[in-house]
């Protein structure tokens, strides 16, 4: 049985990835399925930016959380959740900003720079990071990436791939967005008990 750090766990993000990496059993192999799809998905990643915000702007639960100001972006925010649509310079702001998300998923190494950019994903949602009127509920973040999983495994099954490399490719998708959950759900974590700490 192997030993584990728990609180590191909680304090050191590349111990942490690399435990939740190992546990789901994500590896190099995986990390080449997701390479060898780039050329695929890459064509369709502004269809899948398109679908994402249609599903935001459907809800006024999620929709409401693009009003306020986005951090590094300089220009008009919109006067109400009303008077917002997808072609205000906010949102195409944001667009841009998912769709070298995704870019990034498919082609970027999985080194511990690409950890840290994972868990920024995660906290630039919450006041921790980025914008501090910005503070998306944890319901609604995993609302998303429910909706983004669906319509990856939506495209994956349209590549037409053979079974074995479409296997090979939800799996290793399917691994990844579950990495990207829990830096995702670590943000939203309330303060511990001290009981985990007098364990070290």
């Amino acid at each position: 049985m192997k030993p584990i750090d728990e609180n590191l766990l909680e304090s050191d993000l590349n111990y942490r990835f690399e435990y939740l990496a190992e546990f789901m059993g994500f590896g190099e192999d995986d990390v080449a399925a997701i390479h060898g799809a780039a050329p695929l998905i890459a064509p369709l990643v502004p269809i899948l930016v398109d679908a994402v915000y249609d599903k935001l702007f459907s809800y006024e639960s999620t929709k409401r959380h693009f009003v306020p100001r986005q951090s590094g972006y300089d220009g008009p925010v919109p006067e109400s959740v009303e008077a917002l649509t997808q072609e205000h310079e906010m949102i195409q702001f944001r667009k841009n900003h998912l769709a070298r998300y995704l870019a990034a998923l498919v082609t970027r190494s999985y080194d511990g720079k690409m950890v840290q950019y994972l868990d920024m994903v995660g906290k630039m949602h919450t006041p921790k990071a980025g914008s501090p009127d910005l503070d998306v509920p944890l319901v609604q973040m995993n609302a998303l990436m429910g909706f983004v999983s669906d319509a990856l495994v939506h495209v994956i099954l349209g590549l037409e791939l053979d079974r074995a490399t479409e296997v090979r490719t939800l799996r290793a998708f399917n691994k990844l967005l579950w990495l990207q959950n829990d830096l995702i759900t670590r943000h939203y974590q309330e303060a511990r008990e001290p009981a985990l700490a007098a364990m070290a």
